[in-house]
């Protein structure tokens, strides 16, 4: 400001004489003097004083010595964040480290992320200080410059993408292996802190970063937990390692405001901050609060902020007019900073909410506020209130969402897994997050690759894991791109990103390649091409009809005759019992007629082999289009059949007493009864039926338990009404069931092992006793983790066995570190069920996982199978049954063809039985029939089941 316009203030006549008699006073002042005024004002001094006339009185003006500072600071208030004017002419990255080497990617397939996500580039990537310097023909000039640095990988045509971006993550704030001194992501001092950061949070110690980073992720926004109405302030990070170390390294972007530092140079746009909302449960439960306290708890420091803001703008208003009269300080306040940018709509507000009363609360208080939202996250219900979306205040917010994971609470049991794409129909923006590590961010790519399953546009589904989560974080103008002058952080994949199983050849972050020496696997062709995906048309339709809760029992149950034609192949249990064959594969356009019978296959063939049944009066006929029949696979690892809603404990048949935690009630027999989970099934859940409709026909689960000891499983059919109708009881006991771990100070694993050798070797009384005792024909399924534990159960084994004359049947579930010991595993002729197929560092007995490709060659399952352990997958939560098919498919392309299809159908059907204790006749095995692919395709859809147990088919 110039300074001079400060000084020229007008007076009237009544100032005039006393103005001038003071100016020939300090006339005859000696200069000395004067200049020692003069030093003294500029060194020590901190205002200007002059006089002007108010009313016929006097008063003094202060005019702050940093007045010009005040004043861009007040003219900062009305700039929005983003880039600097000189950002996209940068040379370097300001997150380049220094020796990294130019980086040049030839012959790529490349999604740029542009035009709306359907441009698609066939050439090269240059890569340099941190920057994308090229994309497509890159000048020979260019690269004759770098020749001597230059590094050159020929991508033969493989797909490349930007980085995989997460807006929703508690990365490092809650970091694996879960341990009590670092669990960082939750404040529990009050419903609003708007004050609280992320950041100081942020433990670099955190197994998941290298973990994540293998599957494509770049960035992430670290969020505070949903403890909280507002829980605090987010950051977006990348996730490399840095040469420094320390969290404040791996930012991106942090806000000038970081350290409050009055060194700031406020002449620049402010960069976008991130907040955290929560509404719903999570804070209602915390803090025993009914919705209506805490949407109260959020106007009062809304209104708060706002009276600062006011504050704020009178006092800008004034300064910026130099009415300075009794102005004062900036009016501003640490605590609440944060939340009055918010008002200013410099505040990425990121708000956990589910249902449709939480979104219309949070709406009026947009409206009511001024402020705008920049997505709701989880945000269950968002697809069938887009409308509601539409009415908040500036802007209309994301949805950013789980693709299938859902009915894990209240709030999400009308999820669905075609909300993406209704959304998008609606013109809703869609993101697809995390939460890590409620998800593994490792896999965030398959989120995207099922919402692509269920419906949404494959450009708009890669969109949402890359481009679209950069915009809404304001970060769109240097990641989510692979643009000239972006940030060198992409993707070398080995298939199309949207292909099952697709896996990172290497990953750059600002430039830098983040695998050493990665474990790749040739993917089949087919899989570099978006994957064809099935029509659910009808299915949309009825999920916004009946409000997320269509009718999910089979459409039709046929007791007659069904043909099923154009039937491409078709694999069925062994006669054995034990494994999977393949009966048929049909050759070029020879395709099969199946015919079924009450349930039953009576007739299959070629061409005219089935004729006879064609005429069949009142036959239903299928077109599968080139499908398959496949058996019905098997799901257990969570307490589906005895639980509805995960967090409603009375929706379900609630926690077994544990004998090493307190007495048992005499009533039921005490420390002696063993509990029967058959007793308290419970059929026709919603998570059962998404099961049935995608191929799992049975469920094994046992009671659940806490502790140690768990009880009797058995085994049901997941397409049953009611325990009463034919075939919904597959096997009423199938196993005992204990699990032993660390549960903490007491008791000990030596105490759980000690009573496991007692309940093993020693006559004890009632059910536990006979149970135990028969080791021999009952299988002991034991959840265990580490490899530690696991080797004390065989060397159990080996005593009860050395003590009994007898061969116990033993299983281990759970078994992350299971392929420690895996040549052990199988000289005890050990089987293992891993839960889940694909490992993840949770607790300190997680900690020694085998991560698979492209860390390492093997995974898990595959090393396990090749030490001659019999494998099953699990689930740890129902809502995932309906993705066991792709489990199994994963485990099976990740291995390099170690792992047959027929082995890995096996996986989740005929293995599980084996290892679960579950005598399913060959002939008695459900079959699946899919339309146009088999159990593993992307592209097929499953259209039945036939069904000998129930005497049915199922057509949906």
């Amino acid at each position: 400001m110039d300074k001079k316009a400060v000084l020229d203030i007008e007076h009237d006549d009544g100032d005039t004489a006393e103005w001038l008699a003071r100016r020939r006073t300090r006339r005859h002042r000696p200069w000395p003097i004067v200049a020692l005024a003069l030093l003294t004002f500029f060194v020590l001094g901190t205002h200007i004083h002059l006089t002007h006339s108010g009313a016929g009185t006097q008063q003094s003006v202060r005019i702050p010595v940093n007045a010009e500072a005040i004043q861009t600071r007040c003219e900062n208030l009305k700039l929005q964040p983003g880039p600097p004017p000189t950002f996209n002419t940068r040379k370097s990255s300001d997150r380049f480290t220094l020796g990294t080497k130019p980086t040049l990617i030839k012959n790529a397939t490349i999604w740029t992320g542009r035009v709306n996500g359907l441009e698609i580039i066939k050439g090269d990537i240059l890569l340099d200080r941190g920057l994308i310097k090229g994309v497509g023909p890159i000048s020979a000039d260019v690269l004759h410059n770098l020749d001597e640095e230059l590094i050159t990988i020929d991508a033969k045509g493989a797909w490349v993408s930007p980085g995989i971006v997460d807006l929703h993550s508690h990365i490092g704030d809650d970091p694996a292996p879960e341990l009590s001194g670092a669990e960082d992501d939750n404040s529990l001092k009050g419903v609003a802190q708007p004050w609280l950061r992320a950041l100081d949070g942020l433990n670099t110690h955190d197994d998941s970063y290298h973990l994540s980073i293998s599957g494509g992720l770049t960035t992430s926004l670290i969020l505070p937990g949903s403890a909280n109405g507002i829980g605090g302030q987010g950051f977006v990070i990348k996730l490399r390692d840095t040469a420094e170390r320390t969290p404040t390294s791996k930012l991106l972007e942090p806000p000038f405001t970081l350290n409050r530092s009055d060194a700031m140079d406020w002449s620049l746009p402010p960069r976008w901050r991130q907040m955290k909302h929560a509404c719903g449960e999570n804070p209602r439960r915390m803090y025993k609060n009914t919705r209506m306290d805490n949407m109260w708890a959020f106007r009062e420091v809304y209104d708060k902020a706002r009276k600062i803001k006011e504050e704020q703008d009178v006092y800008c208003e004034k300064a910026l007019r130099d009415d300075w009269a009794g102005l004062g300080a900036f009016p501003d306040d640490l605590q609440w900073e944060a939340l009055v940018d918010v008002l200013r709509g410099r505040v990425k507000v990121q708000i956990h909410c589910y249902e449709a009363v939480d979104l219309d609360d949070i709406i009026r208080l947009t409206n009511e506020f001024k402020f705008p939202v920049a997505a709701f996250h989880h945000a269950h219900e968002t697809y069938l209130v887009p409308d509601l979306l539409k009415k908040a205040y500036g802007q209309v917010p994301a949805s950013a969402l789980f693709a299938t994971n859902a009915r894990y609470k209240r709030e999400a049991y009308r999820g669905s897994e075609f909300a993406q794409k209704i959304l998008a129909d609606n013109g809703i923006q869609v993101v697809m997050k995390s939460d890590h590590p409620v998800q593994n961010s490792r896999y965030l790519l398959y989120e995207a690759q099922q919402a692509h399953y269920y419906g949404l546009p494959d450009n708009l589904a890669l969109a949402a894991v890359t481009t679209t989560p950069a915009q809404i974080m304001g970060m769109d103008h240097r990641i989510g791109y692979i643009k000239e002058g972006y940030d060198a952080d992409l993707v070398i994949w080995d298939s199309h990103p949207l292909a099952l199983g697709a896996t990172p050849k290497q990953v750059f972050i600002d430039g830098i390649a983040q695998l050493t020496s990665p474990h790749t696997v040739q993917k089949p062709e087919s899989f570099q091409k978006v994957p064809e995906t099935p029509d659910f048309s009808s299915e949309v339709a009825d999920a916004i009809k009946y409000e997320g809760l269509p009718p999910l029992a089979p459409g039709k149950s046929v007791e007659g005759t069904v043909v099923f034609t154009n039937v491409r192949s078709v694999t069925v249990r062994s006669e054995e019992g034990e494994g999977v064959v393949s009966a048929f594969d049909a050759q070029r356009d020879e395709l099969a007629t199946i015919v079924a019978q009450s349930g039953k296959i009576t007739c299959s063939g070629i061409k005219n082999a089935c004729a006879s049944f064609l005429g069949t009066p009142d036959a239903e006929f299928v077109n599968l289009k080139g499908g398959a029949i496949s058996p019905g696979l098997v799901s257990f690892g969570s307490p589906m059949g005895l639980l509805e809603i995960q967090g409603e404990i009375s929706t379900g048949d609630g926690y077994v007493y544990d004998p090493l935690a307190k007495s048992v009630p005499n009533i039921v027999d005490g420390d002696a009864t063993l509990i029967r989970a058959v007793d308290g099934l419970q059929f026709a859940t919603r998570d059962a039926y998404l099961g049935y409709r995608a191929g799992v026909t049975v469920g094994i689960t046992a009671p659940m338990s806490g502790g140690f000891l768990s009880g009797l499983s058995t085994a049901f059919g997941l397409g049953s009404a009611h325990k009463l109708q034919k075939g919904a009881l597959v096997q009423d006991i199938a196993a005992v069931h204990v699990s032993v771990g660390h549960m903490g100070r007491t008791p000990s694993v030596s105490t759980q092992i000690a009573t496991l050798r007692r309940l093993l070797l020693e006559v004890g009384e009632g059910e536990v006793g006979s149970r135990f005792k028969d080791v021999a024909d009952l299988t002991l399924v034991v959840e265990a983790q580490s490899a530690d534990i696991i080797s004390t159960l065989l060397q159990l084994k080996k005593e009860v066995e050395g003590n009994t004359g007898t061969v116990m049947k033993l299983t281990i579930t759970g078994a992350s570190e299971a392929h420690l010991i895996a040549k052990d595993l199988g000289d005890a002729n050990v089987g293992v069920v891993v839960v889940p197929s694909r490992p993840f560092p949770y607790s300190w007995e997680h900690r020694r996982i085998l991560p698979g490709p492209p860390l390492t060659r093997d995974s898990a399952i595959s090393l396990l199978l090749a030490h001659n352990v019999t494998v099953g997958i699990g689930i740890e939560e129902a809502w995932s049954a309906r993705n066991t098919r792709f489990d199994a498919a994963w485990a099976a392309l990740e291995a390099a063809g170690d792992i047959t299809k027929t082995q890995a159908l096996a996986l989740a059907s005929s293995n599980l039985e084996k290892l679960l204790g579950l005598e399913v006749a060959a002939e008695q095995a459900d079959l699946v029939a899919t339309e146009a692919g088999d159990m593993f395709d992307l592209r097929s859809k499953i259209v039945g089941v036939i069904s000998p147990r129930k005497n049915v088919v199922d057509l949906f």
